[in-house]
């Protein structure tokens, strides 16, 4: 079993495309043995955002990056986007907003979350532990 497994892919900036990244991300995790409330959870966190960055991505014509990374105890799902100056923050929603509810719910699945700065964009990740999580051996090719 390897130690460490990787998958990315990008998707254009467009709210068309975010079924994709769910759906991939969806594979990635199956292919990795990783099911049931787990992968429910990181396919929801990446649907939030993956959607956050094509919503909120002011750069025209941009691409969103989607990665993966499982390693050993722990996955870590990370969406980056070009628009590398608006940070994500959290804010308290009224029941009448349709939205606004997407950090929150990241912050509630995810062991840990964040974002950070890279040279050229930024990126919001989330970290989930896999310590007991039934069937989460990778395959291996």
């Amino acid at each position: 079993m390897p130690a460490s497994e990787s998958s990315r892919f990008r998707i254009p900036k467009h709210r068309s495309r975010v079924p994709v990244a769910r759906q991939r991300v969806r594979k990635t995790l199956a292919d990795w043995g990783i099911t049931d409330e787990l992968a429910d959870a990181v396919t929801l966190l990446a649907n939030e955002l993956v959607t956050n960055a094509v919503t909120h991505c002011r750069v025209s014509h941009s691409q969103i990056k989607v990665e993966l990374t499982l390693n050993g105890a722990e996955l870590i799902l990370e969406v980056s986007d070009p628009d590398r100056d608006r940070l994500p923050r959290p804010h308290d929603s009224t029941p009448d907003e349709e939205g606004g509810r997407g950090l929150a719910l990241v912050a509630a699945l995810a062991a840990n979350w964040g974002c950070r700065q890279e040279p050229y964009a930024k990126c919001v990740w989330a970290r989930f532990d896999l310590e007991g999580v039934q069937g989460h051996v990778p395959a291996t090719s």
